[in-house]
Parts: C-alpha cells; sequence; structure tokens
C-alpha cells in the first residue's frame, strides 16, 4: 500500500474519531453551544411521557397525602425526621437508611451494568422535568427546533418579546411550584401552607428558602438544561466503569447500516440501510451523533430511536437500525450473555435487600436501651437488698402517647423508676435511670444474668438482658 493511501485511511479514520476529542455542547470556540433538538414523536417518546405523567403526579401529590392526619412523606433533614410510606424514621434509624442507599446504589449500578443509563432516560427529574414540561411547552410556544433557531437568530420585535416573556414567564411559575413542593417534603405540606398564607416577617427563612429554590430550578430549566447531565452528574462518568460490550444501551447497528448512503444508490453502491439522514442527530436532546457509539452524553431517552423508526417505514426496511441492544450481540449476533460481573453484582444485590427488608420488618416502634451505668458498683440497700443502678433510653416513634412500664423476669426483686412515671408523648425520646434491687441471700453470684420484660400500655413489647452486679457470695 502507498503511503500516499495509507495516509489518506489514517485521516480518515482521525475525521471519524473526532467527537471524542470535545463533547456535544462546546463549539469550536470552547464556549456553550446550545442545543436545539427537534421534536420528537413516536412508540417510545408516547411511552415515556406516560410515565412521566404518572411520576410528576405522584411527585406533586405525595407531599399533600395523609394518613390519620400524618404526612405519607417527609424528608425533614433539618430536625432528622424521616416519614416514608407513612412510618416514621427516627435518628436510631439511621443505620437503615445507610443500608437503604447501599441497597439503592448496588440496584443503580447493576440495572446500569444490564441496562446502560436507562434511569437517566425514564426515571430521572432533571430528564422528566427538561424534556416532558419545559421542551413541551417551549415546542408550544415557539415551534419546533427549527423556528426556535430563528425566532433566536431574529431582531427584538413585538412577536418575539411576547414568545419570549411568555415563555420565562411558565417557566418561572413551574419553579416556583418545583420549589414549593421541594420545601413541602422538607417541612411539611402545613408549614408550607402557613408560609405562603402568613406575613413574610413571620417566615423570613422559609421564603428566602422558596425564592431560593425558585430561583435555582429556574436557572436550571431554562438556561443550565442538559449540562447538568453532561457536566454535574457523576453517574454519567460512571458509564465507563459500569458498561461493557454486554450491556443493553441504546446503539447503533453499523453492521447493518454501514456504508451510509442515498436510497437509490443502495443496490448499486452496496450500501448499507443508514441513509445519513441525521434525523437521529436533531433530535438528541444532548446533541450527539449515536451513529458513533456510546457516549457519555447519552442519556438513553430513546429519541433516536424513534426518529430512526420513523426512517426505516417511509422507505420499506426494518425497524431497529437504532434499538436496544448490545455492542456484542450487535457485532456477533449472539444474543445476551450472562456475565460474571453480573452474576457478582446480583448476589450482593440479592443479600442486601434481603438483610434491609429483615431489618425493616422487624424494626421496633418503641425502642428501649436499658445499660448498667457505668463506672458505679452495687449499693447496699434497707431490708438486706442490693441495688444497682441502669441508664435507660427509650424512643417512641408512634403518634401516640405510649406508657412504659418494667419488670424483672424469674428473678426475685423490683424496679424503681427514678423520677416520675414514664409516659412518651408522640415521637418523643426519654432517657433517665431506674434501679433494681434484689435480696443479698438470692444473689448466688457476682454477676447474676436479668431478664427485663418492656411493657407498654399493659402489653408486652420487648425482653431486654442486662447483669446484675452484688456482692460474692460467701
Amino acid at each position: 500500500m502507498s503511503g500516499t493511501n495509507t495516509d489518506t485511511m489514517l485521516k480518515k479514520d482521525h475525521a471519524n474519531d473526532s467527537f471524542k476529542d470535545t463533547i456535544s455542547i462546546v463549539n469550536k470556540e470552547g464556549g456553550r453551544k446550545w442545543i436545539y433538538p427537534k421534536k420528537p414523536s413516536g412508540r417510545f417518546y408516547n411511552a415515556r411521557t406516560v410515565l412521566s405523567i404518572f411520576l410528576l403526579a405522584f411527585l406533586f401529590g405525595a407531599p399533600w397525602i395523609k394518613i390519620e392526619g400524618h404526612p405519607f412523606l417527609l424528608l425533614n433533614i433539618l430536625e432528622r425526621k424521616f416519614i416514608l410510606f407513612g412510618t416514621v424514621f427516627t435518628p436510631q434509624d439511621f443505620y437503615l437508611f445507610g443500608l437503604l442507599m447501599i441497597t439503592v446504589f448496588v440496584v443503580l449500578f447493576l440495572v446500569t451494568a444490564v441496562y446502560g443509563r436507562i434511569f437517566c432516560g425514564w426515571l430521572c427529574p432533571q430528564t422528566i422535568f427538561l424534556e416532558m414540561v419545559f421542551r413541551k411547552i417551549e415546542y408550544f410556544i415557539e415551534g419546533d427546533y427549527i423556528q426556535q433557531k430563528s425566532l433566536n437568530a431574529s431582531p427584538w420585535n413585538g412577536k418575539k418579546i411576547f414568545k419570549k416573556f411568555s415563555k420565562y414567564l411558565i417557566f418561572f411559575v413551574i419553579s416556583f411550584l418545583i420549589a414549593n413542593t421541594f420545601l413541602a417534603y422538607i417541612i411539611g405540606t402545613d408549614e408550607l401552607l402557613k408560609i405562603v398564607s402568613e406575613p413574610v416577617n413571620q417566615h423570613l427563612s422559609g421564603f428566602i428558602s422558596i425564592v431560593v429554590f425558585t430561583l435555582f430550578f429556574y436557572w436550571i430549566f431554562a438556561w443550565f438544561r442538559e449540562q447538568a447531565c453532561i457536566l454535574v452528574c457523576p453517574y454519567g462518568r460512571l458509564q465507563s466503569v459500569l458498561l461493557d460490550k454486554n450491556s443493553v444501551v441504546i446503539a447503533y447497528d453499523n453492521v447493518r447500516g454501514e456504508p451510509r448512503g442515498k436510497v437509490k444508490d443502495k443496490e448499486k453502491d452496496n450500501l448499507g440501510d443508514c441513509i445519513d439522514c441525521k434525523l437521529c442527530v436533531n433530535v438528541c436532546p444532548t446533541g450527539i451523533d449515536i451513529r458513533n457509539g456510546t457516549q457519555l452524553e447519552c442519556v438513553n431517552c430513546t429519541a433516536c430511536i424513534d426518529a430512526c423508526d420513523s426512517i426505516m417505514d417511509k422507505i420499506d426496511r426494518p425497524r431497529g437500525l437504532i434499538r436496544f441492544d448490545s455492542i456484542e450481540n450487535i457485532e456477533t449476533r449472539s444474543g445476551f450473555k450472562w456475565t460474571a460481573r453480573l452474576t457478582g453484582y446480583t448476589a450482593v444485590l440479592v443479600v442486601l435487600i434481603s438483610v434491609t427488608g429483615f431489618l425493616f420488618a422487624s424494626r421496633k416502634d418503641i425502642d428501649v436501651n436499658v445499660l448498667r451505668t457505668p463506672g458505679m458498683l452495687y449499693q447496699n440497700q434497707q431490708d438486706n437488698k442490693v441495688s444497682n443502678m441502669y441508664n435507660i433510653k427509650i424512643s417512641n416513634k408512634t403518634y401516640d402517647e405510649k406508657r412504659i412500664d418494667f419488670k424483672l423476669k424469674n428473678a426475685e426483686g423490683e424496679i424503681k423508676l427514678i423520677g416520675n412515671d414514664i409516659i412518651l408523648k408522640p415521637l418523643e425520646i426519654h432517657e433517665g435511670s431506674l434501679l433494681i434491687l434484689m435480696p443479698k441471700d438470692k444473689i448466688k453470684m457476682t454477676n447474676t444474668p436479668l431478664n427485663i420484660e418492656v411493657y407498654s400500655d399493659g402489653k408486652e413489647i420487648d425482653e431486654l438482658k442486662t447483669n446484675f452486679l452484688g456482692p460474692q457470695n460467701q
């Protein structure tokens, strides 16, 4: 092969790989490249729209759902008070949240390893709000991508001012609603209504929070947009270590599609099915060309699949030139393979789900801890008795008032509370002390094992084990 032909091929390969040298949202000068995606349509887009309606309805409706007058969901980070599906979680349950977060991350890793960034395209709030709310409004007011480009390039006149003002006003109102909903998850709807209805000076911090959140969401969805997925979100960066050739992603079938060319030249030049219409590029919300392969900007939104399928229908060729598939299957037509990595992820996931499920199921509404006061020996009491002091900590995780009593089991002795009877208010944590007294002649060893029964409103709810320190039996 001559040197000239070799240089030509090297230049061609470098040109094909040039997309790796930059990202889709940056222009040649290094500035922001504004993305104008074509309005998508098709079966996947319709399915995402239906799913988004349900998710948005849940997101905006969940804070207002109450069970017996109490929130269905509450994530009060400030006061460390959490309610999930009507169940209260206190700071003593934080280990459960830790396990839950680990389980969620493993699920995310497993799903990504098998199905790519399907979470981003179908479930992520950023994508749902941007593509299913804000862009739909943009399409309605300004038109499709060509009309949007033309409007932005045109001089300011009455029509442009009206459209821009209308769009950004609606964007701000929706951002305000999102901010209020976000705050409702943190402080509850009752407190939110007070902030909204009462004078500002009575809830200044709450008012400032709403303003800050509103401006933040407005900035995200009106200007920052897809940059949140490409520049900020770490999930996209993790693809490089989570995906392999067996992962199912949105992929272009280069075996079937290449070489590209016009429909009329297919038979003559032995061309593939791709006619290089670039519709898959035009509809991409992050501005990539999926035919270059899996890229960090891809959020698996399926817009390119719908666009390509519509073209295949028009030119009477089978759908699926762009589809959910693995690179391995496209290259070898071998089908899905269950790899050792997927087996490991699944095994860890099953263990985590089992452990987390057991801990959640065995979680108690009232937590009681009784520990002998450290550093204290036994005390001699009247009537030839010996006492030990114990520290107690009780957490009421219910919305009901609870009376707590203690009894010794299978031992001669008595329990005396130091202070008043223990009556816990809803969600109250009580810390106090109690004495256990035993006859000296009944103490058979230095450390006597004891079982303490715990009663709530007359019903036994727990049995605790401890030790009683006494004089050595002569």
